[in-house]
């Protein structure tokens, strides 16, 4: 049994129905023996895919209030995560919290939630983009999907099979930003598969796993690969073994879920995989 508990800001909103951000990540980053400190960003009725007149309300003016009493309390974090981010001004917050909470040197985490499938969120205007890059530079480690590496190194988007030669430049443009650690996921690859390809800079070392791809699209995906990586990373496994176990959770994930045949806008069962998890963290 590991003894330490370390302790996760993370940054996101609550969508109360349709299993992402926070109703994810908390419960995967709990069974991982991690203490989960959430910080929202916006609080939603469901989130923001598949549903009409959701109730939202945006958290952006309380979430100084919050941090600076973690402050004043004298609270500490082993690793600060951030996700989706509505606003430049909640970019700017993030920012304002990684100074504020810097002094133990916290793992920081960004996933620049900013789009999928060759497309930017219709929130996403140029000026957020711009900001989105300054807090990239604020990372360790960062994890884009492929999209999203797309408009931060300003590439177009090609929805067809990708060159491995050509994703490793990818990668260390990437680095160039700042994190020194960079994990791309959703690559399109040869033959139906798709390609997860990290990068640390330390070691100069790349690192990619192919999977099958599955003809399900799911939101909360990448808030979930996100969590089990930091998960591991924070006990203290390797990247590879991170990227490994994070792939194959989602990929499990998924595959229960497509058989389970629910509706797509409620996202993966996780519910029914978290004891795999559970044994692949703590029976090792």
């Amino acid at each position: 049994m590991k003894n330490f508990v370390p302790r996760v800001a993370a940054i996101h909103d609550i969508s109360c129905f349709g299993r992402c951000s926070l109703t994810v990540i908390m419960p995967i980053l709990s069974a991982m023996g991690v203490q989960v400190c959430p910080l929202p960003t916006a609080v939603l009725s469901t989130h923001l895919g598949g549903f009409t007149d959701l109730a939202f309300h945006d958290f952006t003016s309380h979430m100084p209030d919050f941090f600076h009493h973690w402050k004043r309390e004298g609270i500490a974090f082993d690793c600060i995560y951030s996700g989706f981010l509505a606003s430049e001004e909640q970019i700017d917050v993030v920012q304002q919290f990684i100074d504020e909470f810097s002094s133990n040197h916290p793992l920081v985490v960004v996933d620049p939630v900013m789009g999928d499938d060759g497309k930017l969120y219709s929130i996403y205007t140029p000026q957020m983009q711009e900001q989105m890059k300054k807090l990239v530079k604020r990372a360790d480690i960062l994890t884009p999907n492929y999209t999203e590496a797309c408009f931060l190194l300003g590439e177009t988007y090609q929805g067809q099979v990708c060159d491995v030669a050509q994703m490793k430049k990818w990668l260390l443009r990437l680095a160039e930003f700042g994190p020194t650690t960079v994990v791309m996921t959703g690559i399109p690859f040869e033959h139906g598969k798709i390609l997860t390809f990290g990068y640390d800079q330390k070691e100069d070392i790349f690192f990619d796993i192919v999977t099958d791809h599955i003809p399900a699209k799911y939101p909360g995906t990448g808030d979930i690969f996100s969590s089990v990586l930091i998960g591991s990373l924070l006990h203290k496994d390797s990247l590879p073994v991170a990227m490994e176990r994070a792939v194959n959770f989602v990929g499990l994930a998924i595959k229960t879920t497509f058989q389970a045949d629910t509706p797509t806008r409620e996202g993966v069962v996780v519910e029914r995989v978290l004891p795999w998890l559970c044994r692949e963290v703590w029976e090792k």
